[in-house]
């Protein structure tokens, strides 16, 4: 039963991964769809282009070799290319035009010319390719196998209507002669980007349809092994969940420091764990597709399907054991298992699972209360990516930017544990406090943007190995239901002490 679990999971993970990636590229067609609405075109900036030879020339455009290709699509024109060029010197006449690659590269046989070759826009960057000639080119305006071309002074537009075969696009100076400078400006539309989205939604849902029903039931099979066991039926009440006793906090992270280290292969954990990335990747999309399945079930019925909450916090579980090893800790050099239950791993993560969750809640807990935790995060174990255009050390303009990036302060302070654990193979106590506390604060926000509890996170660095208010509380005997709750209800008074003022009231559904 379990490996068909398995086998469902990774099916819909594979269909539904297909799925997101159909769906990203109907964002983009659908993109450039409403640009083209109303006889627009998707238009490129305007940028110089020079060359001491007689011709610049475009890479091959290859467009389909098949007659019937359009109607596929529902179609029967593929689009049209524009393009305008303005000679750099007003008076000079310029000449563009586009024409199958085989006669252009014959009519520029043994003539020096230049092939634009790798292009960039942000920043504007362009590798030419020199061909070398002895011969002077003709005119081109003399020459019959262009397909369309523009000819004259001052700005000159090319229109050419997408055809089948390999095509080539060339601007000259209008006689031929060389040295060629013009600011060039491309257009162009497609007309088979509307039908094109509407398959790519199709196959989209089609993928995500068959994929989520697999991902969720392979979850809520695996989730149901997971389930902690309970003890037999007490008087008067039904059976007993040991599995959390003992712990003040709802959602517990835990981490045990590895000494000694080794001082080497931090610089190669990163490898190592690439099978676990893989599996992830694939845990991750099951994650989100459960969560949201979830999160329909917990506005409809006020209840977080045990299966799956058992199934998502087992991958928040081998989550935190990766991040431990790798880069947001690099606190023990054991290898992660692969597994999503509890383990003598060094570090743990549990969730108490909420037997009622607030209906109302579940609509704006993941994006508008947990705004500004995000906000801190992002600054304490995200990171983010700040580019800086400096020109070149020739100081050409157009020169690739060199950028610059700014990590986390959890990444910064794990760069620094490196760096000790080279020079020394001993990780600062206090440095690791440290971590723990940033990871503790993240996982909290998780488990609350995925659902899993209604209790706001507290905004506090909780630092060191436990949970700072998880001291063991003395264990309720089974045989006395009164007896579950310490006198004078002491768990549910430390989470009030706890917790900062929560909003809940106003959703309460």
């Amino acid at each position: 039963m379990r490996t068909s679990r398995v086998v469902m999971l990774i099916t819909g993970c594979l269909s539904a991964l297909c799925g997101l990636a159909l769906l990203t590229a109907a964002g983009f067609v659908l993109w450039g769809y409403y640009i083209q609405r109303d006889g627009g075109e998707i238009t490129l900036p305007q940028e110089k282009f020079q060359t001491s030879s007689a011709a610049l020339l475009s890479d091959d455009i290859h467009i389909f070799d098949s007659a019937s290709r359009p109607e596929l699509l529902g179609v029967d024109d593929l689009g049209r290319i524009t393009l305008r060029a303005t000679p750099a010197d007003p008076g000079s006449a310029v000449f563009v035009g586009v024409g199958p690659t085989e006669q252009v590269e014959q009519y520029l046989d043994d003539v020096a010319h230049t092939v634009i070759g790798d292009l960039n826009f942000d920043p504007f960057r362009v590798r030419y390719e020199q061909v070398p000639g002895s011969t002077a080119a003709r005119a081109p305006t003399s020459e019959t196998f262009w397909a369309a071309q523009s000819a004259g002074p001052d700005r000159q537009q090319l229109s050419w209507d997408l055809q089948d075969g390999s095509w080539t696009m060339v601007v000259m100076n209008a006689d031929g002669s060389p040295g060629v400078s013009v600011a060039l400006q491309a257009g162009v539309r497609f007309d088979f980007l509307g039908p094109l989205a509407a398959v790519l939604l199709v196959g989209a849902g089609v993928l995500l349809l068959v994929g989520a029903p697999l991902i969720v039931f392979g979850a809520i099979g695996l989730g149901r092994q997971l389930q902690p066991r309970s003890v037999g039926p007490t008087p008067g009440g039904p059976p007993v969940d040991t599995t959390h006793i003992g712990r003040a906090s709802p959602i517990t992270l835990t981490g045990r420091l590895d000494q000694p280290l080794s001082r080497w292969l931090w610089l190669v954990k990163w490898l190592l764990a690439i099978p676990h990335y893989i599996v992830l990747m694939f845990l991750g999309i099951a994650f989100v597709i459960t969560t949201v399945v979830a999160g329909f079930a917990i506005l409809f019925t006020g209840r977080y399907p045990r299966g799956i909450f058992e199934f998502n916090v087992g991958v928040l579980r081998w989550v935190w054991r990766v991040q431990f090893y790798t880069y947001s800790a690099l606190a023990t050099d054991r290898y992660p298992p692969f597994t999503l239950r509890r383990t003598d791993y060094p570090a743990d993560l549990t969730v108490d699972y909420p037997e009622t969750l607030s209906r109302g809640l579940v609509l704006v807990k993941w994006w508008l209360l947990a705004i500004p935790h995000y906000v801190i995060l992002a600054v304490l174990a995200g990171g983010w990516y700040a580019g800086f255009r400096i020109a070149g050390d020739n100081g050409d303009v157009g020169a690739a930017g060199q950028p610059w990036f700014f990590s986390s302060v959890l990444g910064l302070v794990v760069a620094i544990v490196a760096i000790c654990l080279l020079f020394t193979a001993r990780y600062p106590q206090g440095l690791f406090d440290f971590v723990m506390g940033i990871n503790r604060w993240a996982y909290r926000v998780i488990a609350y943007a995925a659902l899993m509890r209604d209790d706001y996170p507290p905004m506090r660095l909780d630092q060191g190995a436990d949970e700072p208010d998880s001291a063991p509380l003395q264990a309720p005997e089974v045989d006395s239901p009164s007896k579950l709750q310490p006198a004078g209800s002491a768990m549910a008074s430390t989470d009030r002490a706890v917790q900062p003022p929560h909003p809940r009231d106003w959703f309460n559904g």
